[in-house]
């Protein structure tokens, strides 16, 4: 069994949940079968298992309106991705941005084709502030994906549903395979003088943000709440990749804001490595992920692994990986319609949220039990291993089908 990748991230260049999940996927499925990636980037891997080839980017004579810049570059890389020849036995699709790249194999080659739901364009609408019109493309783009797919992978039961909520795909066509970690990576691991080259004070307990300055992760709605925090903590935001230059500045102004009210917050603008990310999990009291959108959360196994309580939307997968009252506490969005963007109610999600803040930093033993009860809860549900194994099976099942 041979399976090639297709997928925009892969290291180094890794900055959503997306990427987090082809790295880790890949080098356990090279444990079980041969694997290819083949992604964005100038990535060159030619002996051993994975083989990695990164695809580049040559934009020089564009002059299409600049939001269309990544969907037809992501056209191009995909070409790119089939002049290679295919060998593989499963194709297998990671986010929109390679869905091209997997029609064509399909079509082309033959080859059985895999696609994981990551995310659902259908359900982010706010992507139209970065690419326009690109947005309705991208749209029709995963459809076709999916809907010609020999297999659809969920990545959790919330997902699982608004597949087949939104598209013309069979039931028994998709699979639920959750994603996992690496509880030997993410472990608690203290380390004072990292957090101290970033800024953060380690003797002044804190809670913490780790994530992109984009609508779907609720970033906004997190600094708004910042108001109704107790006094005596930080706050430290690792927020960085801003979607667009219009939710650039509107963080800068949500952040200056809330320094009027709170004056213990540390913006860290960057996306920082798997060290500092572990080091800034471990000493955090409090972990919050106020996603809007979020068809699981690795973000969320990443701080409860560290033994950090998670206060978390209750939305998609998420729901699935926090347990309510045992490893940190859900927030519902208060939703009254199919967007979840435009029916948020976001003064009492920000008041909502840091209610379960202020409740768990006010009470040690709480945030120690719930800590320890998230880490036990990753390493018993959430092994990469048993990942790859399941991913396995399920190419053998096309494979064996399309015979």
């Amino acid at each position: 069994m041979k399976t090639l990748l297709l997928t925009n991230e892969f290291p180094p260049y890794v900055y959503g949940g997306a990427g987090v999940h082809v790295e880790y996927l890949s080098r356990e499925l090279a444990k079980l079968c041969d694997v290819e990636v083949r992604c964005f980037g100038d990535q060159l891997v030619e002996e051993g298992n994975p083989l990695v080839h990164g695809c580049g980017w040559d934009r020089s004579g564009y002059t299409a309106p600049a939001p269309l810049h990544s969907v037809f570059g992501a056209l191009q890389r995909c070409l790119e991705f089939n002049t290679r020849n295919i060998d593989a036995d499963v194709v297998h699709l990671h986010t929109w941005y390679s869905h091209f790249g997997g029609i064509l194999a399909k079509i082309n080659y033959g080859t059985p084709l895999v696609l994981t739901t990551h995310s659902l364009e259908p359900l982010r609408p706010w992507k139209r502030e970065q690419l326009g019109g690109g947005y309705d493309f991208t749209v029709w783009l995963e459809k076709t994906a999916i809907e010609m797919a020999d297999a659809v992978i969920a990545v959790s039961k919330a997902t699982h549903a608004d597949v087949l909520k939104y598209f013309d795909v069979p039931e028994e066509k998709v699979h639920i395979i959750f994603n996992g970690i690496d509880p030997e990576e993410y472990r608690p691991n203290p380390d004072p003088d990292r957090l101290r080259r970033y800024g953060v004070n380690p003797d002044k307990p804190y809670v913490l943000f780790v994530g992109r300055i984009t609508r779907q992760k609720g970033i906004i709605h997190l600094v708004n709440a910042i108001q109704y925090l107790d006094p005596g903590f930080q706050v430290v935001l690792c927020a960085g990749a801003p979607d667009t230059p219009e939710i650039a500045e509107e963080m800068k102004q949500a952040v200056a804001k809330a320094r009027e009210r709170h004056e213990d917050i540390v913006w860290i603008e960057e996306m920082v490595d798997l060290s500092a990310k572990v080091a800034l999990y471990s000493d955090a009291q409090v972990f919050i992920c106020p996603s809007i959108y979020e068809p699981f959360g690795i973000i969320n196994l990443e701080a409860m692994a560290c033994e950090t309580p998670v206060v978390a939307s209750q939305v998609g997968g998420m729901t699935e990986v926090v347990v309510d009252g045992e490893t940190g506490f859900l927030v519902p969005l208060e939703q009254q319609t199919e967007s979840p963007f435009e029916a948020l109610h976001p003064d009492a999600f920000a008041g909502d949220l840091a209610t379960r803040v202020n409740e768990l930093m006010r009470d040690r033993e709480m945030r120690e039990r719930m800590g320890k009860a998230g880490r036990e809860r990753v390493l018993k549900h959430f092994s990469w291993s048993e990942i790859a194994n399941q991913t396995l099976d399920l190419y053998r099942k096309v494979t064996a089908s399309r015979a």
